[in-house]
């Protein structure tokens, strides 16, 4: 059987904890023949782990791209690159698999989805969490039609202290913005994907920048105030085309009493659900009527996360295996994979248009 041969670009903490593993956990079906980071040091480290005899490791992404033994390119560097280098592994013939978020304008996003059409070339993003088994069971209740038309969904992606004080999360040059971009992407994929609506009217949102000089409580240490470049918590308001709303909240850093990250609600028109997490645990239910009286379900996850790298089958090495399975089996078998670009891209333009909303005071029109 011809194995898939693989290069990554890009080997920070994503890299390494998701990707890396996600592919090796294929390894009947992949061979990962090129690993690239600017630190080279980092790219030696993964060859020696994750490496066959033919692998290589580079500082210069421009090499891995043009090498034509390759099949799949996986970018997993600063968002404000996932352009350039994306379209440019679409155009060498690569299948691309891009890191969260897609890009970090809408106009961005565009050009790599106009990239991956005209080149005939396979593009996903990698938002690991629609493999969450509380998403999963939402999604088979959605399919089921046991929520009707959702007509309002909440995106939450809200830590109460949890800045990411590694590698270049704060530095808006790099990343774009801060836990919009990074946290509230995930949660704003998972509600458009339950509602299956993508057709959007308008966004009005707001950014704020209160809590970067206090770094006091944070969860693995406290963070430098002076390289805090992006917002600590921002909202927006989404209205659809046929008259649905999406509510999306987004923090690194926000005075509640829980955090609720990659978290949605929704409400239909023949029940509700909701995603909630309990500490390093996620569970889901569903709410309705029955027999008149108000009712509320939940799944029991136990023999489902059995055996996982966390207690809520959540870590990005369970997550990262079933992402890089249906991946390459959308590449093999000529099949479109989970995440679409297209879906994607709406996303990073919402994203973007929050941003732009609250840099206007205006709402911005689709």
């Amino acid at each position: 059987m011809t194995k898939l041969k693989v290069g990554i670009i890009g080997l920070g903490f994503i890299g390494t904890q998701k990707h890396l593993p996600g592919l090796a956990s294929q390894s009947e079906e992949v061979e990962i023949r090129a690993f690239c980071d600017l630190e080279l040091s980092r790219a030696e480290n993964a060859r020696a782990e994750f490496g066959v005899d033919e692998s290589y490791a580079t500082a210069d992404w421009h090499a891995v791209v043009a090498d034509d033994t390759l099949d799949v390119i996986h970018v997993c560097t600063w968002n404000t690159s996932h352009r350039e280098i994306t379209i440019a592994a679409l155009e060498a013939g690569k299948h691309v698999m891009v890191e969260k978020p897609m890009a970090v304008t809408g106009e961005d996003a565009r050009a790599m989805l106009e990239a991956s059409r005209r080149t005939g070339k396979k593009l996903t993003v990698g938002y690991q969490y629609r493999w969450r088994e509380d998403n999963k069971f939402l999604r088979s209740a959605v399919d089921e039609g046991r929520l009707g038309e959702i007509y309002h969904a909440r995106g939450h992606a809200v830590r109460r202290r949890g800045v990411p004080i590694w590698g270049s999360f704060t530095d808006k040059d790099k990343q774009g913005g801060g836990p919009l971009i990074d946290l509230g992407t995930h949660a704003l994929d998972l509600a458009l994907w339950f509602m299956g609506n993508y057709e959007v009217a308008s966004v009005t949102g707001t950014v704020f920048h209160k809590l970067g000089d206090k770094p006091e409580g944070n969860m693995g240490g406290e963070w430098d105030p002076a390289t805090f470049h992006v917002e600590d918590s921002a909202f927006g308001y989404v209205t659809m085309k046929n008259g649905a709303t999406v509510f999306l909240e987004a923090a690194w850093a926000l005075n509640v009493p829980q955090s609720r990250e990659a978290c949605v609600t929704l409400a239909g028109t023949d029940g509700g659900a909701e995603s909630r997490q309990l500490g390093a645990q996620w569970e889901a239910s569903l709410n309705g009527v029955v027999g008149g009286q108000l009712t509320e379900t939940a799944p029991d996850f136990k023999g489902a996360y059995f055996g996982a790298s966390s207690s809520s089958g959540s870590g990005f090495t369970v997550l990262g295996a079933q992402e890089a399975a249906q991946w390459v089996r959308a590449i093999k078998t000529d099949t479109d994979p989970l995440v679409l670009p297209e879906q994607a891209c709406v996303v990073t333009e919402i994203l973007d248009g929050i941003y732009r909303s609250a840099a206007s005071g205006q709402p911005v029109t689709f």
